[in-house]
């Protein structure tokens, strides 16, 4: 049996800069951090008692004999292109899908890792990034960028650099007061809508290219914000106004960015004292992050009561096997391994 602990992210800056067709042309970046709210995929060989050969635990349940019957388009390829057969596997998380933090890409990082560990092999984060990049926007032809799998696999605070030829990982060089004194001064809230982020981004595409310019001044902001954060002698308030930048750029990148609901809201979170915020992924529901003083904080809370506040802590680890027993398998019809 394996166990894989994949987390979540936040994207700061940059959003939109990495999708394949700006960043091709014009370069991009994202400043990004995992936290501490995780998926977990959980993978084992299914004994042969059962008239299915497969059972498959996400938010549905399948029970298939052929791989080409499952339903899940993420699984369905990814246990094709890996050759994994008899096997059951379920999908546990803190966290609500579709919902702004890369969910769905930390769970294709999260299963994939599990794969290569239940074959006996450790997989480096630079393919497991790579390959959930392949998984979803190839074999899926899911529309998006690459910050989440990127964020999922390698985890912690960093700087994502796209160019035509990949992506580098750069990791935030921040003290470690510093870089606490950001996380307290973040404050997450679930709106309560939850959206497809392909969905949302197949939406806005047209939009985003004839945007260019508000990507190109989004791009800008993630040297200003990494600046914000190495300079120890910069006012980390800073970081907070320029993300009510990034959010007032993204709005005019897509027509379901944002809605009128969610406008409302980031407007009361400033009213009660934020320096700025942002809405988490594409766009359209999810997760409202502020940046707010200690000394706000509770106004800020108090104009967001009806939402759930979701108290985090970022992390550095990005996906891990945390659970590994290896098991005898003997493949069925001379099958692989």
């Amino acid at each position: 049996m394996i166990i894989t602990k994949t987390p979540f992210r936040m994207s700061f800056f940059g959003g939109g800069t990495d999708m394949e067709e700006f960043f091709s042309e014009h370069g991009g970046a994202v400043l990004s951090t995992t936290f501490d709210k995780y998926c977990y995929v959980t993978v084992r060989h299914l004994p042969r008692f059962f008239d299915h050969s497969s059972e498959l635990a996400y938010a549905e349940i399948e029970r298939i004999s052929s791989v080409d019957d499952i339903r899940h388009p993420a699984i369905r390829h990814a246990m094709k292109a890996l050759d994994m057969h008899e096997i059951r596997l379920s999908y546990d998380a803190d966290l609500p899908a579709r919902s702004g933090l890369g969910t769905s890409s930390s769970f294709a990082v999260g299963m994939l890792n599990a794969f290569y560990a239940l074959k006996g092999k450790y997989v480096e984060k630079q393919r497991l990034a790579k390959e959930a990049i392949y998984l979803e926007r190839e074999l899926c032809q899911e529309a998006g960028g690459w910050q989440d799998q990127i964020a999922a696999a390698y985890g912690g605070l960093n700087r994502i650099n796209f160019t035509a030829g990949g992506f580098e990982v750069r990791p935030v060089i921040i003290s470690p007061i510093r870089k606490k004194e950001l996380n307290n001064n973040l404050l997450m809230f679930f709106t309560g809508f939850t959206r497809l982020s392909a969905v949302v981004q197949k939406v806005n595409h047209i939009a985003a290219r004839e945007k260019t310019e508000q990507l190109k001044q989004m791009l800008y902001l993630v040297d200003d914000a990494e600046k914000i954060l190495t300079d120890k002698n910069a006012d980390l308030d800073d970081f907070g106004r320029l993300l009510d930048c990034t959010w007032r750029l993204k709005r005019q990148t897509g027509s379901t960015i944002s809605t009128d609901s969610i406008d409302a809201l980031y407007k009361r979170g400033l009213q009660a004292g934020a320096l700025g915020g942002k809405l988490l992924g594409a766009g359209g529901g999810g997760f409202l992050l502020f940046y707010a003083r200690p000394e706000k904080q509770a106004a800020v809370k108090e104009a967001m009561k009806e939402l759930l506040y979701v108290p985090f802590q970022f992390e550095n680890e990005g996906t891990q096997v945390i659970y590994y027993a290896p098991e005898g398998y003997e493949p069925a019809n001379g099958a692989k391994r």
